[in-house]
């Protein structure tokens, strides 16, 4: 009975297995991706609610700091299904196809959503539930699942950013997140380059009246020499002749 009933519960996952297409890569930065399920899906968040099968579009409206805030819309993008809290977790291997996981439920209930993988990223979004849903979800997989204490369904989606996030066991204690995700590792920021100070240098004194020696006084006194002798020369035949 026990091998059958995993059996069974293998065979759901695998009837709800989806067709995800990525966007075109000028939507790479919100992760837009068509996603259709061929069963009923629980979702989390503000509208949190169970999403028929369906085709629907999943992408981040928000990704600052250590938390994302996701979106479920229609296919036609005229309406939002649900925003959803998640934090960044990591995955042992990349795919090149989107990856959707889900919390197992038992049989004839809708399975839960956990986690959705963007194509050739390492991380993605594991999904917060409200607490005390939490712990239902948490008892029936026997597995920690994501929490925050406040009614998301009544919050505003910009206090999805600062609510209080937990994670709860399957007897509702409380388990440390870093036993449910491992964030992706931090950016390491190049160290700041530090210019070289320059040597010191002893300040030149510049002359700003002093006007530049163009020439020598040799050749200015050459020429009065040979304008003497030419004058003497020239009274000397003068004289000549006189006589």
């Amino acid at each position: 009975m026990k091998l059958f009933k995993s059996f069974a519960a293998a065979l759901s996952l695998a009837v709800l297995c989806m067709l995800a297409v990525p966007r075109a890569s000028a939507d790479d930065w919100n992760r837009e991706t068509i996603v259709t399920f061929s069963a009923p899906v629980e979702v989390p968040g503000v509208g949190a609610q169970t999403l028929p099968a369906g085709t629907y579009i999943f992408k981040i409206l928000d990704n600052n700091a250590n938390r994302h805030i996701v979106q479920i819309l229609n296919q036609d993008k005229t309406h939002v299904f649900t925003t959803i809290l998640a934090i960044p977790n990591v995955r042992l291997k990349t795919t090149d196809k989107t990856t959707i996981t889900f919390s197992e439920r038992p049989a004839g209930q809708p399975e839960a959503l956990k986690a959705w993988f963007y194509p050739g990223r390492d991380w993605g979004e594991e999904f917060v539930y409200t607490k005390s849903r939490a712990m239902e979800l948490a008892k029936e997989t026997n597995e920690p699942v994501l929490a925050t204490s406040v009614e998301m369904a009544a919050a505003p989606v910009d206090t999805l950013k600062t609510l209080p996030i937990e994670a709860v066991g399957a007897k509702g204690e409380p388990v440390e997140l870093t036993k449910v995700v491992e964030a992706p590792p931090a950016a390491v920021e190049p160290a700041p380059v530090v210019a070289a100070a320059a040597p010191a240098v002893e300040p030149q004194m510049v002359a700003t009246n002093t006007l530049p020696k163009t020439a020598s006084s040799m050749p200015l006194i050459a020429l009065f020499g040979f304008l003497s002798l030419s004058v003497g020369f020239g009274l000397k035949l003068a004289s000549k002749r006189d006589a």
